[in-house]
């Protein structure tokens, strides 16, 4: 499966998750290179390992330590933040996040050096009843710090049956010390797409919230625009604040939702070559829109972003976006889990990186987090699309 995305509770290669147009190429069992075969360092140092440590170790542990070794180190080498080790366990976690379904607290989330910052606090959900709330930092798990951990590895930590507690340790996006929480997890499906009519200045416009590039998330985000505009609404606002992306395919097909034909976006990759993959038509009438963004909104959605702002079908509102600009495959291995590993990067429509630097917005805008009631980001938005109706 690729993925463009970054980690999250509901995340997708985030060109993770972020796997359907399928644009999935064959997937890859890696068996004996890892652990077998004569001549092989590593499966004679475990043996050796095995035979004399003072102590008998556990044969699957020292597996799992050498294989996240590897990883660690193309992590570091490279400076890679995307690849990852996914136990047994981690992979089924994972695999669900792809289809919107998991076991947790009802956050979406992105990785900052201290641990996981909280984009999206959803509705009666544990983490709401918990008072978490948007802007805050997640230190701890269990209490073991997640500073450093993947979003992926730390997100699953916290994940778990329904009905079971986990402890965190949560730094206040509004300052003073941090809290300690204990959250029981419940059974947690994110819906891809949130939407209603709004007026302003007398006039109907369509607000869609969309949070995943899920599986299947671009028939949602297609119905759900197309029965506001029925409903009366001119122009739109599509917002894809901390959506941290998903699948590559799913991309696509949002993005073709509105632009007619043309590229969307293309990456180059050393094992798999360079391929185009361009819009797949029957776009919708165009109407003004705006696409709001914040520094949380990556991958996937980077590319949406990118491919209206260079057709010039919406103008972007809201802070530089995160500029991931690599995707991931995940390769299943013989011995168990998978890696997900990072196979190349993508371009835009214009055939720009965006590694690093982001889909910068037409128009600046942020939200500040100490105004409970108020959403700038939001209201300027608003003031935008209405100055084009």
């Amino acid at each position: 499966m690729i993925r463009p995305g970054r980690g999250g509770f509901a995340p997708g290669l985030l060109l993770g998750l972020i796997l359907g147009l399928a644009l999935a190429v064959g997937i890859g069992v890696i068996t004996g290179v890892l652990f077998g075969g004569d001549d092989d360092p590593l499966a004679e140092a475990r043996e050796t390992i095995e035979d004399n440590y003072f102590e008998a170790p556990d044969v699957d542990q020292l597996e799992d330590a050498s294989i996240r070794g590897m990883v660690d180190d193309l992590r570091k080498r490279y400076d890679d933040r995307f690849s990852h080790y996914f136990t047994e366990g981690q992979l089924r976690r994972f695999e669900s996040a792809t289809r919107g379904e998991f076991k947790g607290v009802g956050l979406i989330v992105s990785e900052v050096p201290q641990g996981l910052r909280v984009g999206t606090v959803y509705p009666d959900t544990p983490a709401e009843r918990a008072r978490i709330e948007v802007g805050d930092v997640i230190t701890e798990v269990e209490g073991k710090s997640i500073a450093g951990v993947s979003s992926e590895v730390a997100t699953s930590q916290i994940k778990g049956p329904a009905g079971t507690e986990v402890s965190l340790q949560v730094r206040p996006t509004a300052g003073g010390p941090p809290r300690e929480l204990t959250v029981e997890r419940a059974d947690i499906r994110i819906p891809a797409v949130d939407s209603r009519l709004r007026r302003v200045d007398g006039r109907e416009i369509a607000y869609v919230r969309f949070t995943t590039f899920s599986e299947g998330a671009h028939g949602e985000l297609r119905d759900a625009v197309e029965r506001l505009y029925r409903e009366g609404a001119e122009g739109l606002i599509l917002d894809l604040r901390a959506n941290g992306g998903g699948l590559l395919n799913e991309a696509i097909l949002s993005s073709s939702i509105f632009v007619e034909d043309g590229p969307i976006a293309s990456t180059e990759s050393r094992t798999q070559g360079d391929r185009s993959f361009p819009a797949v038509g029957d776009a919708i009438e165009p109407r003004p829109t705006v696409l709001l963004v914040n520094r949380d909104t990556a991958s996937a959605s980077e590319i949406l972003a990118a491919a209206l702002q260079v057709n010039d079908l919406a103008t972007i509102v809201g802070t530089r976006t995160f500029g991931k600009g690599t995707f991931q495959e995940v390769i299943p291995l013989g011995v168990g889990g998978a890696l997900d590993l990072t196979i190349g990067q993508y371009l835009t429509a214009d055939g720009e990186s965006i590694l690093g630097t982001g889909v910068k917005p037409d128009v600046r805008a942020e939200d500040d987090p100490k105004t409970e009631d108020a959403d700038e980001g939001l209201d300027r938005a608003l003031q935008v699309l209405s100055s084009q109706l």
